[in-house]
């Protein structure tokens, strides 16, 4: 089974991306475990599994019967919103599998897999401009009902140290994909996974 971990600093088109990937190839995708609150346009169990601050906390804790792999948690300005990767149904297909999230995720879900027998995990990561970035995330909150500015901001700082090029470097990630245009930067990605 190959997992296709897509990751890139916020605003650089890695939902985009994921969303043309699983139209165009026959792959699963694995559905992220979450307590932000849904945006516009979002869709319970297809872009993430929107859950509670107390059901987040029993998976952490062990009270379910499915396990945790790797979980963070952000101290955004609307308070803590926790991201976690759950080893639950979705793993159960022994199908290639496409997934979203973090370089700190794909590490976790790298040292997770590691020892697992026909599992490759191929790193896909996206880079865009930090210029052109911040214009997409600004013309994305634009389009909510109550746009987030601050965290968005806070958010586009952040990335700055989580995808730093020290990061990179640890998470071994040698290929890199430019966003730019995108329909190149697909088919750049699916000649890789292939």
């Amino acid at each position: 089974m190959k997992l296709i971990y897509i990751m890139g600093k916020s605003s650089s088109g890695k939902d985009t991306i994921y969303k043309i990937l699983k139209e165009k190839i026959d792959i699963n995708t694995y559905v992220m475990y979450t307590t932000r609150p849904m945006r516009n346009g979002e869709i319970q169990g297809e872009t993430y599994n929107f859950i509670s601050d107390e059901e987040m906390k029993n998976y952490i804790d062990g009270n379910k019967e499915d396990k945790v792999i790797e979980s963070r948690t952000y101290q955004t300005v609307y308070g803590p919103w926790t991201y976690t990767t759950i080893d639950d149904y979705q793993f159960k297909a022994k199908k290639d599998m496409l997934m979203l999230g973090t370089i700190e995720s794909y590490m976790k879900i790298k040292e997770y897999f590691d020892n697992k027998e026909n599992v490759q995990i191929l790193p896909v990561y996206i880079e865009v401009p930090d210029n052109i970035r911040l214009r997409r995330a600004i013309e994305r909150e634009e389009t909510q009902l109550i746009p987030k500015y601050t965290e968005m901001c806070r958010r586009f700082i952040e990335d700055s140290k989580d995808f730093s090029e020290e990061n990179i470097k640890k998470a071994e990630i040698s290929k890199r994909f430019e966003n730019i245009n995108l329909n190149e930067c697909v088919d750049k990605i699916l000649e890789y996974i292939k």
